[in-house]
């Protein structure tokens, strides 16, 4: 049927035709839309457009832990806006797997609280841990990811793989620790003296025979005659000095100490150095004019009642004439002076100086088998010390203590116990030592505590001892905390194992390799091989391993370490 006015109907037929137009376009700018967006689905099946990269790219483990700071980046127009991506970092290694917590992220129409990731893409950058378990130093790290929408669950097409794993050098470093034994003070010749004196009458510089006839005199000659059958002493010379005491006038004083030595030395020659007795030395005479050394020592060791007030005169005055004047002006005390003090300052000491030779180092060590009963305490120190066989030095010590309660030979048994891996009982041996301050204490004690795993309590000691293998010791535990830099500023100079192995971990090869030298032992060819492996001679780096590998330890590390990954 037509229409009576043909203007509307065709006008109708326009209106009824853009509708249909609108329509399709409405579903064509639709369908643009959700192919720009993606899909959660599309998202899962289009994993290769997402780029995953790590930092660094072969795993290393530090300080126990191993570290990697992965980095995803999602191009343009693949996050859906209400989609979320979990991604689970998981190191896969020869036995098992380590598997972090989730790392979430979230599109931009998603309520919860993940990081956001834009339609535009974006690059999301996460550092994860992983505790060192044995077996790691052959795994490789991946990531899983899930794309999450709604209630469901669209795992991506396949992990990505961003890092292999994991080197483990560091723990290469010789942990057992450097030790030292506290010295002795044993002297290979010891001086002595022997000394007798005589004493003089008030203002006179006669050598009276009675003198020279008292016990002391005769004890004297009988010492020095009786040398001559000692085959370790030998008289050197025989000081003579002659003093006057501090009284009266100091001119005159000063003459009278000069006569009297002059009569003792006279009364010394006829009566003691001659070829009768058979003792022939090099005697030196001095005098002093007034002896207020020995009037203070006889002050002091006295039990005169005022000796404080006396030895506070003496202190402050230097004067001898003011020293003089106040004394005397105690007058009560002056009497007790003349009487006790003064008439043993009017002297001449004779004084036998004498060289003992000790045992020499063969003597040491044979006594310590023979007669060790002889051997005082620095002597047994020194004898342990020529010996070898720690058990020797534990029986040597060992006697030390017991007769002497020597803190050193403590010390020094823990040291010896710790050099013979009985770290209990060196811990024992260490736990009666009285000097907890001592160095060579304190480094055996680090040590103890270092072969437990207690590097705390080993820096603690360590710290507290200032010698140099407590220092060696110190670089030690920065290798096993990871702070190769100080380690290297500590071992410099040391030309050790373990300063070729910081040198290592620090990158400088050349230096490493020039303290490693020509050594052909297995354990430096090690590190021999890892530097030619890191330089890519691999020649030498086969070279090196194949003397390595007479160590069965070190042939078995070989085959899973990284660090020959390319060589192999």
């Amino acid at each position: 049927m037509r229409l009576l006015y043909p203007k509307i109907e065709n006008h109708y037929f326009k209106i009824i035709k853009m509708k249909k137009i609108f329509n399709v376009l409405m579903i064509v700018a639709a369908g643009l839309l959700i192919q720009s967006c993606g899909s959660p689905k599309k998202m899962a099946e289009s994993a290769e457009e997402v780029s995953v990269s790590c930092n660094p790219q072969v795993l290393e483990v530090v300080a126990g832990n191993i570290k990697a700071d992965v980095t995803v980046t999602f191009p343009e127009d693949f996050f859906h806006p209400k989609a979320i991506v979990e991604v689970v970092p998981a190191l896969v290694y020869d036995g098992g797997e380590t598997v972090l917590d989730p790392v979430m992220l979230q599109g931009e129409d998603v309520t919860e609280n993940y990081q956001v990731v834009a339609e535009t893409g974006g690059t999301i950058t996460k550092t994860f841990e992983f505790a060192y378990e044995e077996g790691m130093e052959n795994s490789h790290l991946e990531l899983r990811m899930t794309v999450i929408h709604k209630d469901k669950r669209i795992p991506f097409t396949a992990p990505y793989k961003v890092a292999d794993g994991a080197n483990t050098t560091y723990m290469l470093v010789k942990t057992n620790g450097s030790l030292a034994y506290a010295p002795d003070a044993y002297q290979a010749i010891i001086s002595e003296q022997n000394e007798a004196q005589i004493l003089y009458l008030i203002n006179s510089a006669t050598v009276r025979p009675s003198q020279l006839k008292s016990d002391e005199i005769k004890a004297f000659q009988e010492f020095l005659t009786n040398l001559k059958a000692d085959e370790r002493r030998e008289l050197v010379s025989t000081d003579i000095i002659a003093y006057a005491s501090p009284d009266g006038k100091e001119d005159f004083n000063a003459e009278l100490s000069e006569r009297r030595a002059k009569s003792a030395s006279d009364a010394f020659n006829k009566k003691i150095n001659n070829k009768k007795i058979g003792i022939e030395t090099t005697v030196n005479t001095t005098n002093v004019d007034e002896d207020w050394e020995g009037f203070q020592e006889l002050v002091s060791n006295s039990s005169i009642e005022d000796k404080d007030l006396i030895l506070r005169v003496l202190d402050m005055y230097s004067d001898p004439a003011v020293r003089e004047r106040e004394i005397k002006n105690m007058s009560e005390v002056y009497t007790t002076l003349k009487k006790d003090i003064l008439p043993e300052l009017r002297r001449a000491r004779f004084i036998a100086n004498i060289e003992f030779t000790n045992y020499s180092n063969e003597e040491l060590t044979a006594l310590v088998n023979d007669n060790i009963e002889i051997l005082d305490e620095e002597a047994l120190l020194r004898a342990a010390s020529l010996l070898e066989d720690a058990n020797q030095k534990v029986t040597v010590y060992q006697k030390a203590i017991e007769k002497f309660n020597s803190d050193r030979a403590k010390v020094n048994l823990g040291v010896a116990y710790l050099t013979l891996g009985k770290n209990a009982e060196a811990e024992n041996a260490l736990a009666s030592v009285s000097d907890k301050n001592c160095a060579y204490y304190n480094n055996a004690m680090g040590v103890v505590a270092l072969r437990k795993g207690d590097n705390e309590a080993a820096a603690a000691a360590f710290n507290k001892s200032s010698l140099k293998e407590a220092q060696y010791n110190l670089a030690v535990i920065d290798i096993l905390n990871g702070n190769y830099a100080d380690a290297a500023s500590k071992l410099n100079g040391e030309a050790s194992f373990n300063e070729a192995l910081v040198n290592i971990l620090n990158g400088n090869l050349d230096a490493a390799s020039r303290i490693l030298g020509d050594a052909q032992c297995p354990c430096k060819s090690y590190l021999k091989a890892i530097i030619a492996a890191r330089q890519g001679n691999v020649e030498a780096a086969n070279a090196a391993l194949e003397t390595a590998s007479q160590d069965e330890a070190l042939a078995e590390r070989a085959e899973n370490d990284i660090e020959f990954a390319k060589i192999r």
